[in-house]
C-alpha cells in the first residue's frame, strides 16, 4: 500500500478503492480468491456486512481502519487462514467461531450431515440419542442438533475446542452434553454402554509422511493434532471402529469422515470386525469418496 499515490492522504482511501488495491496484491501473491478474500477481510475489519461494501463504496476508512485491514492483509499473504482472522467460518446454514485451537469447519464435511440428518428424519418412532467424537468447533453436531429433536453428547480431548464448541452451542440456543476427553474415554461409565443410535467423527486421518506436504494454510497454522492420523492415516479410524460397537445400540448407525482414498482399507477393516452390516462409502458433493457409514448387526 505504500507504493499507492496519495497514501498521506487517509481520504484516498475509499472501500472501493482498497478492494482494487488489495485484490490485485493478493492476486500478485498467489492467494486464493483473492476477490472474496479482500472482501471478507475489508468488511470484518470495518463491522459491515459484505452486501454493505458495495453499499458505502465511496466511503472513506479512518487511520485506524486501515491499519487493521493492513493487518489482516499481511496475516493472509502469510498464509494465515481467513477463518483464523476473522474467527468465524460459515458451515452448513450457520456461522461458526473457530480458533486456532480448533480444524476450520469444511464443505466437504457437509455431506455428513446432510446424511445423518436425512438418517434420523426416516426414524419416527423415538428421540435419538447422538455422539460426535472430536467434536472442534462443534460445527457437525450443532447443525444435526439445529435440525433434528434428540439427545447430543460430544467429546474433544482439546479444552481449547471445546471452550469454542461451548460458545458456538449458545450462540445458537442448543443443547449438546460436551465431554473432555480422548474419543470415547467420557463414555466409560455403564450408562453410556449400548446406548448411543448414531455416532459421528471427523477424525485425524492424514497420514503423518504426508502433514509436510499440505498446504501451509494447513501445516502451519491448523492443529497438527486433528490432522495426524498415524503412518497410514487410519488409527483413529481403526480405534473408533474397535470400540464403537460397546457404545452402539444394536442397528445403530456410525459415520466416519476419511480421506478420499481410504475408504477400501475402512470397508475391509470394518468387515473384519464381524458386527457390523451395510457397509457403504458417501460422497462429498464434490463427488470425492468422504465418509464410510456402517450398522451394528
Amino acid at each position: 500500500m505504500q507504493n499507492h499515490d496519495n497514501t498521506n492522504n487517509i481520504d484516498t482511501w475509499t472501500i472501493v478503492k482498497l478492494l482494487s488495491w488489495s485484490t490485485s496484491y493478493f492476486e500478485s501473491h498467489k492467494i486464493d480468491s483473492p476477490r472474496s478474500t479482500s472482501e471478507i477481510l475489508l468488511s470484518h475489519a470495518l463491522g459491515l456486512k459484505r452486501i454493505d461494501l458495495y453499499l458505502r463504496f465511496d466511503q472513506p476508512l479512518a487511520a485506524n481502519e486501515l491499519s487493521l485491514f493492513k493487518q489482516f492483509l499481511k496475516r493472509r499473504i502469510e498464509n494465515e487462514p481467513v477463518a483464523y482472522i476473522t474467527g468465524k467460518k460459515g458451515f452448513w446454514s450457520h456461522e461458526f467461531h473457530v480458533s486456532k485451537d480448533t480444524l476450520i469447519p469444511r464443505p466437504d464435511t457437509e455431506c455428513i450431515v446432510e446424511e445423518v440428518i436425512e438418517y434420523i428424519g426416516r426414524i419416527k418412532n423415538e428421540k435419538q440419542k447422538i455422539l460426535e467424537l472430536g467434536t472442534g468447533t462443534g460445527a457437525i453436531i450443532l447443525s444435526i442438533a439445529a435440525d433434528c429433536k434428540g439427545d447430543f453428547y460430544a467429546s474433544d480431548l482439546s479444552k481449547g475446542a471445546l471452550d469454542i464448541a461451548k460458545k458456538n452451542a449458545n450462540e445458537l440456543g442448543i443443547n449438546v452434553n460436551f465431554f473432555e476427553g480422548s474419543w470415547f474415554e467420557p463414555f466409560e461409565g455403564e450408562s453410556f454402554l449400548n446406548s448411543f443410535d448414531v455416532i459421528i467423527s471427523n477424525p485425524p486421518y492424514i497420514p503423518t509422511g504426508d502433514i509436510n506436504g499440505l498446504a501451509p494454510e494447513i501445516n502451519k497454522f491448523e492443529p497438527l493434532s486433528a490432522l495426524d492420523g498415524g503412518d497410514d492415516g487410519l488409527d483413529d479410524l481403526k480405534h473408533i471402529i474397535d470400540k464403537a460397537p460397546l457404545y452402539l445400540k444394536k442397528k445403530g448407525q456410525l459415520y466416519l469422515e476419511m480421506g478420499f482414498d481410504q475408504g477400501d482399507a475402512l470397508k475391509e477393516y470394518a468387515t473384519q470386525k464381524k458386527c457390523f452390516s451395510d457397509i457403504s462409502v458417501i460422497k462429498d458433493f464434490g463427488g470425492n469418496p468422504r465418509v464410510t457409514s456402517m450398522t451394528l448387526s
